[in-house]
Parts: structure tokens; C-alpha cells; sequence
């Protein structure tokens, strides 16, 4: 067993992008944690493991893994950066003793940036700062250290936690230095922030022999052995074949043991006889282990504080698909599969809410991310299901209806600072601070109502070309605000059932922009593009060219499509309406009305 004075356990947060991930790939492969073929064999971003993860460029979720440094055990957390994943965050900093705080040298803290370090300082964790990316050209590294001290000045829980020592680091190249060097392109490696984890963070305080206490932080499945509860022992020791209690979440107790125990050694699970106090392990063999309960004594019950995270701010309904392609591209497709697959996902997403709604689901997340995240996941693993638009997640407070609230950070260049501030106005943001960056850019801080934030990235990204920066933050609630116009123009909705023809498609883009090409499958009541006006009109998508007998060379021209629009499963998220569904399959995304009837739909826009 590691003796506690010789395990330092810390979590790197950062804003997104701003090098956790490949920081810690640095430490892993400096630390001699893989053979010399091993290091080359890995990856560019080793700890960022699942595919959605690779696709996005993101970290998704918190991971764990071990290195050692001299004598000592370094436990390292891989936190995500992005605010939807912020849950995660929360979570896993009750494992760590200290943070390292990764600092982008030439944007600076970032919304993410305050909100992590407010969770670490009112957790007590000790922060080591690293700048990180000090050989971009637009570096601004004097101005960066100046605004993480106001951030700290902002933050700060006590007078100890102002005085933190400063690294400067390329974390691509694997490189680290304690003063700022004068050259950045001299050889060096990542020992400074090696010393640093050793000698600037504090060894757990713990007590080894008093008797065991285990907070579920993190589950993980194994279909050889099942559930792993992940957590770090806050006082005693655990051994295989240990006869444990489980305190749950209401108090109740369930006497258990322990089959396994597992630590960690780079990015493998290796089996253990036993482990001390301050250290993180993986224990099987505790079916019902959920996060947030505790694992203890048998004979002298105790429990740890639950975790406690912050409410979700958007909903969705997601429920079995309505439509006339129901079951042709899907393996799973009932109430009862979808239901049960959410209840898995609530034992690992600890920010996810799911209220059953009869046939189908409400579910609640951080951000359309986080729910956008879901949605690909269960459509890969063989799901077809229907969601709806989302909405926000209202509080009542002192008798008043209260709604979510987002701090809102734009980044973009001068010519496109009139498009963005119309944008927003339209969605009643305030703008709260203006600044000019030193790359020339404009630098602007609105809060609006998290509802104004639906489809915003993306109307943005077109406005501007795709240069904008935007990073939003949760920023508590206020009185619940009137209906916000609608942005967004009418939909062409198909009238028949069959397959696209070239020729209907034709006639159809004179009135709009549409979204299917030719010999696509559409049925009655299916969205196929985006009228040029407001209100929406039905379209035959779906009819021939009628034969005649006198042909001539003009009559029978071939026709010539403008390229059709592919929304991607975000763009779609954010283009439906109230009464709009969009059907998600494992093989395709379809935009469809409520109610695929015209007649109907007709009456319940009356009512």
C-alpha cells in the first residue's frame, strides 16, 4: 500500500481548448508510463478516448489516471473544459487535493476558467497556474498573469489561496519552464510541473486506521465484471473480499462486500490486494453502487456529504418515433428500451434529469450540448426515437417563476460587431462589458435568457462568417421574461408520400431553401426546407414530369439543382419549433411536423 505522504491526487481544469488534455498526454509520456513502442504507438490526445470525443475536439468526460514521479503517486483527473460538461467537473474535484489551472496565453481566463476555479477555491484545493501556448505569436503573457491575479482577487475563499506559484508551458512540444524563457524553442521538458505537483501541492490528510470511508465519485462498466465504483478512500483502508456497507443517497443501508480492488497505473486498471487513505481506487463486486453514496464500515456505518450539483437549465421530450418510417433503420425503437437505456445513463451522467412522461421522456441537461451529446450517443448504440424542441427548466422562488440566466462572451472581429449586437438585441441581451484585445479583436459580455441561447451559435457562425469565439456560462436566474419573437422563417412541408424527384425539387427551391435532394424518401407532413417567408407551405416534392407528345429539345432540358442543405443533428436541434419534432434514426436525421396531417394541423394551430 502507498503511504498517503507519497500521493499527490489533482485535477487539471482549464476553459475548453485550452490544453488540459494534451497536457496531461505530456505527463503521461514523460512520466515512463508506456514502453518506447507504446509512446510512439499512442495518440496525439490519449486520455480523450471515445469516438464523439475524437470527432468534437472536446473532452466529454472526467477521467482518471496514475503516473509516478520519483517515489511518489501521481493521481491526475482529466476534466472537461466545455460549461454543458460541467457536472463532470463537479464531481470529480472531490477527489483532488490541488488543481493545475491551464491558462491560454493569448485568450486568457475564459468564462469556463472562473467557473472551475470557483468550485476548486470553495473546495479548498490548491492551485498551481500553468500559461500555457507561450509560442503563439499573439501571446500576450504579462497582461495574462495580470488578469488570473484579478480572477483570484474575484474568487478567493482566503487569504492563502492569492499566493500560487506561475509555470509557463508548451504543452504540444511537452515543454515547461518555471521562469518565462527567453527563447521557447530551447530544448526542455515537463520536470517543473513534475516538482511542482510534489512540492506545491499537499499530500491528502487522512486518517490510514481509522475505519473506511469511500465516496462513489465515478461508474464504470465491464461486461467480465460488471459495475466499477471509482473513488478516492477518505480515511481507513479497502481489500479484496472486504465485508462493506453502502449508505444511499436517503440514508438507507446496504451491507455488501467487496470483490476486487483495482488502482490505476497510467491508462490501465491493475488488480490490487488492498489500498490506504487518500488513494483513488476501482472496486467491483457492489452492484448497486450509485454516484454519490458512500461505501464504509460494516460495523461502524458513516456517511460522507452527498455531491451536490447544479440544476439543469434546458429540457427536451424524447420518446418512441411517430412516424411512417418507424422501425426501418433501428434495432431499438419502444418506450421500454428507450426508458431503460436512460436509466443506465442517469447511474454515470450525474447532470442528467429524466421524468417519464407516459409513452415517452423529459429529459433535462446543462446545455444543448449535453443533450446533443446524448442523443448521438443513443443513436449510434441502435436507438430511433422523436425529440422536440428544447425548452428551459424554470424554479419557483418566493412565489415568482424564475428562468435560467447565461453570461454570454462573444469574440469577433470589428467589421461583424453590428451583425452580432442586432442578433442579440432581437433575443434581448444586455450588454454588460465591451473591451478591445490586443489581436484587434472586439471582446463583448451580454446576459440574456438561456431560451435566447437556442440556435444563437450557429446563426452567429453564419453572420460572421464563422469567426466568431462564443463561450457561455450559466449565470443564476430572473424573473421569467415574455415570449422572444421568433427568428426563424417557415417551413416547406411535404404534401405526398414517395420518393424526391428532380423535377418537383426544382419547382420547390424557387420558394425556399431546401434541405432533401433528389430520390430521397419523404412522407406527408415532413419538413424538406425552409420557406422564404414567414408562415408555411405544403409542397408536392414527390411529383413526375408529365409525358407529352410533342418533344423538343427545350421541354425535356435537364434539370439543374442548387445543392441542398444537410443540417446536421445540432443545426436540426436548433431549427424546430413547438410544434415540430425532429425524428433521429442510427442511419438519418428528419425534420417532421407534430402532426404530419394538414388537416390537424390546421386545428391545433387554432387552438
Amino acid at each position: 500500500m502507498q503511504d498517503p505522504k507519497h500521493i499527490r491526487n489533482i485535477a487539471i481544469i482549464a476553459h475548453v481548448d485550452h490544453g488540459k488534455t494534451t497536457m496531461v498526454d505530456g505527463l503521461l509520456k514523460q512520466s515512463n508510463t508506456f514502453r518506447d513502442n507504446q509512446a510512439e504507438m499512442s495518440q496525439d490526445l490519449i486520455m480523450d478516448s471515445g469516438d464523439q470525443e475524437h470527432e468534437r475536439g472536446i473532452t466529454i468526460t472526467a477521467k482518471q489516471t496514475s503516473i509516478y514521479h520519483d517515489d511518489y503517486k501521481i493521481n491526475i483527473i482529466d476534466t472537461p473544459g466545455h460549461a454543458d460538461f460541467s457536472g463532470e467537473v463537479e464531481r470529480t474535484l472531490n477527489m483532488a487535493d490541488g488543481v493545475l489551472l491551464v491558462v491560454d496565453a493569448q485568450e486568457g481566463p475564459m468564462p469556463q476558467t472562473k467557473f472551475v476555479l470557483s468550485k476548486a477555491l470553495e473546495l479548498g484545493l490548491k492551485p498551481v497556474v500553468i500559461i500555457n501556448k507561450i509560442d503563439k505569436p499573439s501571446r500576450r503573457i504579462a497582461e495574462v498573469e495580470d488578469e488570473v491575479s484579478d480572477l483570484f482577487l474575484e474568487l478567493a475563499v482566503d487569504d492563502s489561496q492569492l499566493h500560487y506559484p506561475v509555470y509557463f508551458a508548451i504543452g504540444r512540444e511537452g515543454k515547461a519552464w518555471k521562469e518565462l524563457p527567453d527563447n521557447p524553442s530551447e530544448h526542455a521538458d515537463l520536470t517543473p510541473i513534475f516538482d511542482a505537483i510534489v512540492s506545491d501541492i499537499p499530500a491528502p490528510s487522512v486518517d490510514t486506521d481509522g475505519t473506511l470511508q469511500l465516496l462513489v465519485t465515478s461508474l464504470q462498466y465491464d461486461s467480465f465484471l460488471g459495475k466499477y465504483a471509482i473513488g478516492r478512500i477518505t480515511r481507513g483502508k479497502v481489500a479484496k473480499n472486504q465485508q462493506v456497507a453502502l449508505i444511499k443517497r436517503d440514508g438507507t443501508q446496504i451491507n455488501t462486500k467487496i470483490d476486487k480492488v483495482f488502482g490505476y497505473r497510467g491508462l490501465n486498471r491493475e488488480e490490487i490486494d488492498g489500498a490506504s487513505a487518500g488513494d483513488i481506487v476501482a472496486l467491483t463486486g457492489i452492484a448497486d453502487a450509485h454516484i454519490g453514496e458512500t461505501i464504509t464500515d460494516k460495523d461502524n456505518p458513516e456517511a460522507l456529504p452527498v455531491i451536490d450539483i447544479e440544476a439543469p437549465t434546458l429540457s427536451m421530450y424524447l420518446g418512441p418515433n411517430t412516424s411512417p418510417m418507424k422501425g426501418k433503420e433501428a434495432e431499438f425503437n419502444t418506450s421500454r428500451q428507450i426508458g431503460d437505456r436512460l436509466k443506465k445513463e442517469l447511474e454515470t451522467n450525474v447532470s442528467l434529469r429524466v421524468k417519464d412522461e407516459g409513452i415517452g421522456f423529459v429529459v433535462s441537461g446543462r446545455g444543448e450540448l449535453h443533450l446533443s451529446v446524448l442523443i448521438e450517443t443513443l443513436r449510434r448504440e441502435g436507438f430511433e426515437f422523436e425529440v422536440g424542441r428544447p425548452q428551459v427548466v424554470t424554479i419557483e422562488e418566493d412565489g415568482q417563476t424564475k428562468e435560467p440566466v447565461e453570461e454570454l462572451l462573444v469574440e469577433v472581429g470589428p467589421e461583424f460587431l453590428g451583425a452580432v449586437s442586432q442578433e442579440l438585441g432581437t433575443r434581448r441581451a444586455a450588454l454588460v462589458k465591451q473591451e478591445q484585445t490586443s489581436s484587434g479583436t472586439s471582446r463583448s459580455t451580454y446576459l440574456l435568457p438561456t431560451r435566447a441561447m437556442i440556435g444563437l451559435r450557429n446563426l452567429l457562425l453564419t453572420a460572421t462568417k464563422g469567426t466568431v469565439i462564443i463561450n457561455s456560462l450559466p449565470h443564476g436566474y430572473q424573473p421569467l421574461g415574455p415570449k422572444l419573437q421568433q427568428t426563424r422563417n417557415g417551413a416547406l412541408v411535404a404534401t405526398e408520400t414517395g420518393s424526391t424527384t428532380a423535377y418537383a425539387l426544382d419547382m420547390a427551391s424557387a420558394r425556399g431553401e431546401l434541405f432533401v435532394g433528389p430520390g430521397t424518401t419523404v412522407y406527408q407532413g415532413m419538413i424538406v426546407g425552409v420557406y422564404n417567408r414567414q408562415g408555411d407551405l405544403d409542397v408536392n416534392v414527390c411529383r413526375g414530369k408529365q409525358l407529352t407528345n410533342m418533344r423538343t429539345s427545350s421541354s425535356d432540358g435537364t434539370v439543374q439543382l442548387t445543392p441542398f442543405t444537410d443540417l446536421s443533428l445540432e443545426q436540426s436541434i436548433d431549427f424546430i419549433e413547438d410544434d415540430e419534432l425532429l425524428e433521429v434514426t442510427p442511419k438519418s436525421v428528419r425534420l417532421r411536423k407534430r402532426h404530419l396531417d394538414p388537416n390537424k394541423r390546421k386545428r391545433a394551430a387554432k387552438n
